[in-house]
């Protein structure tokens, strides 16, 4: 989906709350205050593109600063990830005590959970990125040592991050689903190998041997994933591993043994939802090929983790 929003379809002394409003509809609640340009004009819009569990969004507007305060989080518990990709002029990102100075290229990551604030003191011109909380939480440890922190767009994963995008906002009214897909996955790749690189992200290097068993671990579980009975001992068996011994080598991930087969599950459906050659089957029968054996448990745990239900999903209504 492809939609352009702009605050030109309105007269003059209702832009702002036009605007207001324009921002709430695609990321979260939120606040707006404009600040002063010397014309006395608010200018804005956004060109929204929706991708499988991302929305990808071209923010253009005058100076302003928007706020995330607790009210708009008691009214909407929305829980998402937002980053910033700073396109045109300068922007500061404000959460957990911390302020993000943006430059064009550079990149930070906020959570709608918690209060935030974004500050613009001209115009200016942002790619954000919203992603369901969870999807990125299955990713990476303590996310919240990681907000309002400035990833470069210089080098890196940062600098192949807005390579990326800006070859995604080209092409990404001709992708088939199976293939959007496989872009924000892309996208979301790129974003956790940047924030990976901040000194908060910096874990203990695994050792040679752990880093081996963890593989040997994740390849036995997606050769399993098909299997209800699917489980540490399972696991145990297979690889002649104990059950201690696979819970110890998986502690430095961000999810459990158990919550990862889940995850996994969960993502295997996503593709399959989305795969032309699976149309005959009906969501139930590729939920339980997956080895979900409760339909409103995997109903729920897919909402949960892509910010839809999978009926919706299979349907591409992704917004």
């Amino acid at each position: 989906m492809n939609r352009l929003l702009s605050t030109e379809v309105v007269s003059r002394d209702q832009r702002l709350a036009y605007w207001t409003d324009m921002i709430c509809n695609v990321y979260v609640q939120l606040g707006c205050d404009p600040v002063a340009d010397g014309r006395g004009d608010f200018e804005g819009s956004i060109r929204q593109h929706t991708l499988p569990s991302l929305d990808v969004s071209v923010v253009t507007s005058g100076p302003q600063k928007v706020m995330r305060t607790p009210g708009h989080i008691a009214r909407s518990s929305d829980d998402y990830f937002l980053v910033s990709i700073q396109a045109r002029g300068q922007g500061v990102v404000r959460q957990d005590g911390r302020d993000a100075v943006l430059s064009v290229g550079d990149f930070a990551l906020y959570d709608s959970t918690r209060p935030y604030q974004l500050l613009f003191d001209d115009s200016f011109e942002q790619i954000v990125l919203k992603l369901p909380g969870e999807r990125l939480r299955s990713e990476l440890r303590d996310t919240e040592a990681l907000t309002a922190t400035t990833v470069s767009g210089r080098e890196g994963a940062g600098h192949l991050m807005l390579s990326m995008i800006r070859t995604l906002r080209e092409d990404i009214d001709t992708l088939q689903p199976a293939s959007a897909l496989a872009v924000a996955n892309g996208v979301l790749n790129i974003l956790v190998a940047g924030l990976q690189t901040l000194p908060a992200a910096q874990s203990p290097s695994l050792s040679n041997l752990t880093a081996f068993h963890l593989a040997r671990i994740k390849r036995c579980i997606d050769a399993r994933l098909d299997d209800p009975a699917l489980s540490v001992g399972l696991l145990a068996g297979d690889l002649g591993m104990s059950a201690s011994q696979i819970h110890r080598v998986f502690r430095s991930e961000p999810l459990t043994l158990s919550q990862y087969i889940w995850d996994r599950r969960l993502e295997a459906c996503s593709r399959d939802l989305l795969d032309p050659r699976e149309a005959g089957r009906t969501v139930g029968e590729i939920a339980y090929g997956r080895g979900f054996s409760d339909a409103a448990h995997f109903s729920r745990a897919f909402r949960e983790r892509f910010g839809r239900s999978p009926r919706d999903w299979r349907m591409g209504r992704h917004h």
